[in-house]
């Protein structure tokens, strides 16, 4: 294997965090760039850290000079003007861009499953979804123009011990073991693929380097499609204690609480599983082996450890307590 000089900007978030530590594992020559704020994720020891606020364009290029990277991997771009900075930051000092977009930019409901790469883009439902999409056009203009050497991926549901995955988060734990009721969208056997951020970094790590992945697109993804009634059943399953499951339509849950609404009418309530026949043919060692009842376990082991991590949000809870009396539970 050749040693890559490889830049992730970002670098110590859910997704990110896992795949500087598989570069570092691999021999690669990792930089970071961000703020250096977290301590849930330590940086690898080998790792070079550049302080900068990403926001701030005149720090990031005073901080990053005239130096070159065979690959630069992009956590933190949300909107076209961001990657637009990129594109012009770094054409000609670079080998090879990848971009963070998403999966929930995939046709929102999605006409055919399993989805594939060439599944249409196509989400009414959620803002960051269109601007995820949007940035995807940009880049690949910039390939087609002018030859900008871009790579776009695309995580689904990607986690790791810090992240509740359900509606509720820390306040859905709370209920659980308080006895009270838990909100699960719909029916709640909607399939969902949820992927656990080690299983991810295999992947995307393997893409790094690849002369021959430009301008293409792949999603990285887990196998496991578990329902979101077993999601909550095996955090519960780790919390100790049973669940208490209400069932409650995705349009009431917006209505009652509307900051719920993008995310689930946009992306939860509907089914998502993933072909990742692309991805394993370029990376065959990419073979998702964390099923998420153990992610459960680890994810209720780091909440009972840092009970401060996520606050309270009474709010929420009050909203709960709403939809489950809307139901007449």
């Amino acid at each position: 294997m050749t040693t890559k000089r490889i830049l992730f900007i970002g670098g110590s978030g859910i997704i990110s965090s896992a795949s500087v530590a598989r570069a570092v594992s691999l021999g690669h020559d990792v930089t970071v760039l961000n703020r250096g704020l977290s301590h849930v994720r330590p940086l690898p020891e080998e790792v070079e850290l550049l302080r900068a606020d990403v926001r701030d364009t005149d720090a990031v290029t005073e901080t990053l000079g005239s130096r070159e990277f065979d690959v630069v991997a992009q956590f933190t771009a949300f909107t076209p003007p961001q990657v637009q900075a990129d594109i012009d930051r770094f054409a000609g000092r670079i080998g090879q861009y990848v971009f963070i977009s998403s999966a929930s930019a995939y046709q929102k409901p999605p006409q055919r499953l399993p989805v594939v790469e060439s599944t249409p883009l196509r989400n009414p439902f959620s803002q960051y979804a269109r601007d995820k999409i949007s940035c995807e056009d940009v880049l690949v203009h910039a390939y087609r123009e002018q030859g900008f050497p871009a790579t776009i991926v695309r995580p689904s549901h990607t986690y790791d011990r810090t992240l509740i995955p359900t509606m509720g988060r820390r306040t859905d734990l709370d209920r659980m073991r308080a006895g009270k009721p838990v909100v699960v969208h719909g029916d709640g056997t909607t399939r969902w693929t949820i992927t656990h951020t080690e299983d991810f970094a295999v992947g995307f790590v393997g893409l790094l380097g690849r002369r021959d992945v430009l301008g293409e697109a792949f999603h990285i993804t887990g196998d496991h499609a578990p329902s979101w009634n077993d999601i909550t059943r095996w955090i519960a399953e780790a919390a100790g204690v049973e669940a208490d499951i209400v069932h409650v339509p995705s349009d009431v849950i917006a209505e009652v609480h509307p900051p719920l609404g993008p995310t689930l009418l946009g992306d939860k309530a509907f089914p998502m599983v993933f072909d990742n026949t692309r991805i394993r043919s370029l990376v065959p060692e990419f073979r998702p082996t964390i099923p998420f009842w153990d992610g459960a376990a680890e994810i209720v082991a780091f909440h009972d450890a840092n009970p401060h991590w996520q606050p309270a949000e009474p709010e929420l809870d009050a909203a709960f307590d709403r939809m489950v009396a809307a139901v007449g539970h």
